[in-house]
């Protein structure tokens, strides 16, 4: 198989990056998330991981991929997948509103890249949470965590995170 590549940007900041899907060792989650693609939405600054952003995404593979190629210390350009029922996400604590689509009882897709070191996926309500890890970043990394450094401090409201076909 050919290698495969993503784009994933911030469009309100207009920054981008690239990245390789892991089609080696994440393959059920590589196939998933390309067949879904494009995918957008509101996103978000960590809380618990430290250096990460996320949109959220209603399920979208007809199984969800097994845990493959997992890791709970994602590194500096890493994409993970996780997958949440409603409640794992619900408490009020997470401020996830209403338009989210978090909602007890349904399943939720987390796409995430991590731009920075020192991440460590142990959330206090529920212990350790590993992600699969289905790409990396190739290209445009330092301008990416640029981007989601202004995004912890300045705020995500209006900003969307989008995944789509390089």
């Amino acid at each position: 198989m050919a290698d495969r590549y993503l784009d994933v940007s911030l469009s309100k900041r207009g920054v981008h990056c690239t990245a390789k899907l892991l089609d080696d060792r994440a393959p059920l989650t590589c196939e998933a998330v390309w067949n879904a693609l494009p995918l957008g939405g509101d996103v978000y600054h960590a809380k618990y991981a430290r250096n990460e952003i996320y949109a959220l995404f209603p399920a979208f593979a007809p199984a969800e991929p097994p845990l493959e190629n997992p890791t709970v210390t994602p590194i500096p350009g890493d994409l993970c997948y996780f997958s949440f029922s409603g409640t794992q996400l619900g408490a009020q604590s997470y401020g996830y509103g209403g338009a989210s689509g978090v909602r007890a009882g349904t399943p939720v897709i987390d796409l995430a890249l991590f731009y920075e070191r020192n991440n460590l996926l142990l959330n206090g309500d529920v212990g350790w949470v590993p992600g699969i890890v289905w790409g990396q970043v190739v290209e445009g990394l330092a301008a990416m965590a640029e981007a989601c450094g202004d995004l912890w401090r300045a705020g995500a409201v209006g900003e969307t995170l989008t995944f789509s076909r390089a």
